[in-house]
């Protein structure tokens, strides 16, 4: 009886990372066929076998096959060529700690960026940034936050398998083109306050908000990226003490060297996203970091008089230098100058479900209703090659797993495929009694229980 295995995959970009006994490993007992087959035929007496047709293999059996016999896709993995069962492309980009690469999936054929870590440069602090951001990025599933599809691990590298957003980011188009204009200014700043509104009520704040992490896809959709610096707190309340992002967006308490809340530092950054985005210069300016401290703390800013005055009140009602009296994001979203944007989808995004157990029991029909995004995804699975056995054998929930990698890809695609990133519209000052509500938002003072950081 032929009994199905786990399939665990270990990949490693250089010589001197391969494993004694390959690449990649399928976990269970000896096989008398080849070491990558997905089942396990070790019971069988090949005498007593009648000669069968050869069998057509599976896209996910050739490519496993590849992987063990092929030369050349054994090279490029030795070379780093291949991750997993990535095919790398060139260089698109990097940071501090890592560089970032274009790669697209062996089976589905999907552009993915892979962000490169270099583990023996990565001391115990840039460690502990490293899970708060794969911690971060497993727990957030929304239009506009970038999504990790898997992680694969190596003995000296760490590849972050990220979403792919192909229209540039937010600073280099500001940049090269100049501000935006308001329409789309609007349709932008409410994308990224969307994605953070969704990140606060999740507990976890983003703290390295800027242009540079601001992307598009090619689509113009917003995908708020690098969560390097963020952090899950308890709840929105808990202080926090470290100083983390980019000095020019800064909030002031971050300067004075206490604790401070998350929360309004987030906001913070957002206002001075949203004046770079309407005027094309940043609020605030100096020639050495000593006067930009003095200049953020002190509050000394301009707005220019062509803003739109609605506008204007949003940026300063965000750049308040105390935190708690700064706009909440419910109130930035009942402002005057958003009342117009509507969304094609809710703004209060269900996390990432269990979506193994449903992908299994989908088959046996015991859940009165299943989505159709998740037969889809099921059925794109099969055809693949990947069985239910599979799917028990390799929790989904593991970014470290590629068969984790392949479903998150395919569930990604279908939901696209049903508007998740479609653009919000401006359609103009509709008046509707939900929106209308949260109007009564402005000029309320945001408090808190806690006492005023000075």
């Amino acid at each position: 009886m032929s009994q199905t295995l786990s399939l665990k995959v270990s990949v490693c970009p250089s010589a001197a990372e391969m494993p004694s006994s390959g690449q990649y490993q399928v976990t269970g007992p000896a096989l008398h066929h080849s070491l990558y087959s997905l089942t396990d035929s070790s019971t069988a007496d090949p005498e007593d076998e009648e000669p069968q047709a050869p069998a057509r293999l599976t896209p996910l059996q050739r490519l496993t096959a590849d992987m063990c016999k092929d030369q050349k896709t054994i090279k490029e993995l030795i070379i780093g060529r291949r991750v997993g069962f990535y095919k790398v492309r060139g260089e698109i980009g990097y940071g501090t700690f890592s560089r970032v690469k274009m790669a697209f999936h062996a089976l589905t054929k999907d552009k993915v960026a892979l962000k490169v870590l270099d583990k023996t440069k990565l001391d115990i602090q840039a460690q502990r940034l490293l899970s708060r951001e794969i911690s971060s990025m497993e727990a957030l599933q929304h239009p506009n936050v970038v999504r990790l599809y898997e992680v694969v691990d190596t003995p000296s590298r760490l590849y972050l398998v990220v979403e792919y957003a192909g229209g540039g980011d937010l600073h280099n188009r500001i940049c090269n083109e100049g501000k935006l204009c308001d329409n789309t200014c609007k349709i932008t700043f409410a994308q990224i306050l969307a994605a953070i509104k969704y990140m606060h009520n999740m507990n976890i704040i983003h703290r390295d908000l800027k242009g540079e992490n601001i992307l598009f896809t090619t689509s113009g959709c917003v995908k708020v990226a690098d969560l390097g610096f963020s952090t899950r707190v308890s709840n929105r309340n808990d202080r926090l003490d470290t100083f983390c992002g980019s000095p020019p967006y800064a909030a002031p308490e971050l300067f004075r060297d206490e604790c401070y809340l998350g929360p309004p530092v987030d906001v913070w950054a957002m206002g001075v996203l949203l004046f770079f985005m309407v005027t094309g210069t940043m609020p605030f300016r100096a020639e050495t970091m000593g006067k930009l401290r003095r200049c953020i703390m002190e509050g000394q800013y301009s707005v220019p008089p062509w803003v739109p005055g609605p506008c204007q009140r949003l940026i300063k009602g965000i750049l308040k230098q105390v935190p708690t009296e700064r706009c909440a994001v419910d109130q930035m979203l009942g402002c005057d100058w958003l009342l117009p944007v509507e969304f094609p989808w809710s703004l209060v995004t269900p996390g990432p479900s269990s979506s193994l157990r449903s992908l299994l029991d989908s088959e046996t029909g015991s859940l009165e209703e299943e989505e159709e995004e998740q037969e889809e995804v099921r059925s794109l699975l099969e055809e693949l090659g990947f069985t239910s056995d599979h799917l028990r054998n390799n929790q989904l929930k593991d970014s470290r797993n590629p068969v984790s990698g392949v479903y998150r890809i395919l569930l990604h695609r279908a939901q696209r495929r049903r508007g998740c990133d479609s653009l919000p519209v401006v359609r103009g000052m509709v008046r509707d009694p939900k929106r209308e509500g949260l109007r009564a938002y402005r000029g309320l003072r945001h408090t808190s229980k806690l006492c005023v950081l000075s």
